[in-house]
């Protein structure tokens, strides 16, 4: 059993996230710009967490400008969810 890296439930399924997506790796930009250890950091989220991430930002943004939990939790829509769901039980919430 885990935490979770942003509302910090413990889980015990958790899904490895990558702060700045795998998709980017290759794009010159993030290359440029992030080191391979900044480039393949990951947090351990529950299913939660992760669903809200990838629902309220695109790929793109979420390495460009969430690529830290801190930033990820100061993000308004998903700071919101985080606060809510931190309040659930653990397991799966329905949030849809």
């Amino acid at each position: 059993m885990g935490t979770c890296a942003l509302c910090q439930r413990p889980e015990r399924r958790l899904s490895e996230h990558h702060l700045i997506p795998r998709t980017l790796h290759r794009n010159k930009w993030f290359k440029k710009n992030f080191t391979r250890e900044q480039m393949n950091a990951t947090v351990d989220l529950c299913r939660d967490c992760h669903s809200a991430l990838h629902r309220f930002e695109s790929e793109k943004s979420l390495g460009r400008d969430f690529n830290t939990i801190e930033a990820l939790k100061a993000h308004p829509e998903i700071g919101k969810f985080v606060r809510f769901v931190a309040k659930q039980r653990s397991g799966r919430t329905r949030t849809r």
